[in-house]
């Protein structure tokens, strides 16, 4: 059995006041997850104290696999906080420096034979400050090692806009054509319901809301799969106590699921 989980976790945002990356940490290692996909992850920026947090909560997670790939590089400056950002931070392998950045990540148990980034199309370039109300968009592959076999893993989270994002999913559909199945999407994908299995034809495993956290009604946080990949019972929103979304737990086996 493999545990997927995929959460927005907003810097570790708590209540919208401040940042608690321990809490977070804490958290996700009680999910015991084997695959953790992350949206809305800081690095090195002054909100977020200059935390590498990928670096950070893969070490608390015990994870032997891990990385960040950002949408926007550079320094954010909230109109709420106006602290200048470091101009490099601990890399994500912990030793590097590297400059600011905002994406998301992967943590993964098992090891993993290729990553694979990608930028997704989009009114903003990944890498640079955002125009508007919109941000550049990117998502990340790895091809893991599981001890029931290989794993295509993939991380995103989509433009709140609905052209963009229909895009973006065609664009993903189309560059994970040929990737080794089974393979899961993970991530905050910004559209409800069943529409992003309808898009890409592959297999919603999440049947909960998401979304806001206290009180969810929206499902906008998803678990798509293509191939033999099963999950074993229905997948669970669980609150963290940060971000604005609740994460997403499912247990899957890979195969046809006989014997699981």
């Amino acid at each position: 059995m493999i545990r997927l989980v995929t959460a927005n976790v907003q810097h570790a945002l708590v209540d919208g006041r401040h940042v608690d990356l321990d809490r977070l940490g804490a958290a996700l290692a009680d999910l015991d997850g084997d695959v953790v996909a992350l949206q809305e992850v800081d690095h090195g920026q002054a909100r977020s104290d200059g935390e590498a947090q990928t670096y950070r909560l893969a070490t608390a997670l015990g994870m032997a696999e891990h990385r960040f790939v950002p949408a926007i590089r550079g320094a954010l400056d909230p109109a709420w906080r106006r602290r200048r950002a470091p101009r490099t931070t601990t890399g994500d392998d912990g030793r590097l420096p590297a400059p600011p950045g905002y994406g998301v990540a992967l943590l993964l148990r098992h090891p993993v034979r290729a990553w694979h980034p990608m930028r997704l199309p989009g009114l903003n370039l990944p890498g640079l400050p955002p125009l508007g109300v919109d941000e550049p968009r990117v998502a990340v592959a790895a091809a893991v090692a599981t001890p029931d076999g290989p794993l295509t893993v993939v991380t995103t989270h989509l433009s709140k806009s609905e052209p963009w994002k229909r895009e973006q999913l065609r664009r993903l559909r189309y560059r994970l054509r040929h990737a080794p199945r089974p393979l899961v999407l993970l991530g905050d994908l910004n559209t409800r319901g069943d529409l992003p299995a309808r898009r890409t034809g592959w297999r919603e495993l999440v049947h909960v809301p998401t979304y806001p956290r206290g009180r969810p009604w929206l499902r906008i946080d998803h678990v798509l799969a293509d191939g033999p990949v099963v999950a074993t019972a229905a997948a669970r929103a669980v609150d963290l106590g940060v971000s604005d979304h609740r994460a997403v737990v499912v247990d899957v086996v890979l195969g046809d699921g006989e014997g699981a």
